[in-house]
């Protein structure tokens, strides 16, 4: 970051913009669905969405952001990375964004404050690429560029100043927006911190994490019965508990979908349809997989796709139903329903077979684009 080519770049990354999908509004192929609100009814306007996410650990994330960009029911307004290096995690979103992308309109990438970080970042390798560094797509020249926005946000990127960005698309877009969290909440927390009252104004969280009945699948237990895998201390809250906490005391509806309803495996044949595909974005999702397959040893090569079952939720709550809960967080990361008035809306079980169709048939529709 401290060389002049790469603040350049960086600086006007948020150029890449999905007219690969619905990402900036874009009305193309919706596998006969229609975008839905969070009470099912549909919608012929996409929903404002901003991504906030630890990518570049996990392959799930790079899903997520794919589901995301072909989904017409979401306008993406911005990207916002969390935990250990968000520098880096910001220059891979770049990388990719520039891979699978045109230039027709703005996604602006701010990376979080980092934090301490004791996992393997897997898909760093990626993320250093040498595309990461020049990550800015040339517009054609009709391209409306609003020059203002563009200094804040590279201000913003300088400073890692995500809760300042994600506020001021809520003032923006005041009770339109939805959230999408899908890594450790330091930047929600930040936010809310800095100034709830606009925080409030959000539409909704939608946010992967916690443990309410059944913990974490392994290799090993994955076929037993959800009643003998006891809760856990699920990754994205135990990173900061704190965060999940001021969340549900903010007053903005929060969607939760913990492990219970996100440990959907994607298996070889499926991940075959995809990653033999050979289009620009299941090339990319490829590579990441391969580099997370080998950037850490031990881990069960199929993956887990906990966190854009978030992102089907946005588009097709029916794929998840909720039910209203009180959690509690406590110091380590475990959530608990408790008795007393809900603060969230929790799914339990998801309609595996129906997400995966969708994933499969957005990630692999290049009608139109």
């Amino acid at each position: 970051m401290k060389n002049s080519r790469y603040v350049l770049s960086m600086a006007v990354l948020a150029l890449g913009a999905a007219a690969l999908c619905g990402a900036c509004g874009h009305t193309g192929p919706t596998d006969g669905l229609t975008a839905a609100e969070p009470g099912g009814e549909a919608s012929a306007t996409p929903q404002l969405v901003l991504l906030d996410t630890d990518i570049g650990d996990d392959i799930d994330d790079a899903f997520a952001l794919a589901l995301v960009l072909r989904s017409p029911e979401l306008k993406l307004l911005g990207i916002m990375t969390a935990y250990g290096d968000t520098e880096l995690r910001a220059r891979l979103v770049g990388r990719y964004l520039a891979a699978t992308t045109a230039c027709s309109g703005l996604i602006p990438v701010i990376p979080g404050a980092p934090t301490p970080q004791s996992n393997i970042f897997t898909q760093a390798a990626y993320a250093r690429g040498d595309s990461a560094e020049n990550a800015a797509i040339p517009c054609p020249l009709n391209q409306s560029i609003d020059k203002k926005k563009e200094a804040v946000w590279a201000e913003q990127r300088r400073h890692h100043d995500a809760a300042g960005f994600l506020l001021d698309q809520i003032k923006a877009h005041p009770g339109e927006i939805t959230l999408i969290a899908i890594g450790p909440l330091f930047n929600v927390q930040a936010a809310i911190a800095k100034d709830p009252e606009t925080f409030r104004k959000l539409k909704r969280v939608v946010l992967m994490g916690g443990s309410i009945h059944r913990g974490y699948d392994s290799a090993l237990n994955v076929n037993l019965p959800a009643a003998m895998r006891t809760p856990s201390s699920e990754w994205n809250i135990n990173r900061d508990p704190a965060g999940l906490r001021v969340l549900l005391a903010s007053g903005v509806p929060v969607f939760v979908m913990p492990l219970d309803s996100t440990q959907i495996h994607l298996q070889a044949p499926d991940r075959e349809k995809i990653f033999a595909h050979g289009s620009a974005l299941t090339d990319q999702l490829t590579l990441l997989y391969h580099q997370w397959m080998g950037g850490s040893e031990g881990h069960w090569e199929t993956p887990t796709l906990f966190d854009p079952v978030a992102v089907a939720y946005a588009i097709r709550p029916d794929l998840c139903p909720a039910t209203p809960m009180r959690l509690e967080v406590d110091d380590k990361g475990f959530t608990r329903s408790v008795d007393g008035s809900p603060n969230a809306q929790v799914c339990l079980k998801s309609d595996e077979k129906g997400f995966l169709e969708l994933l499969l048939g957005r990630v692999t529709n290049d009608t139109g684009h």
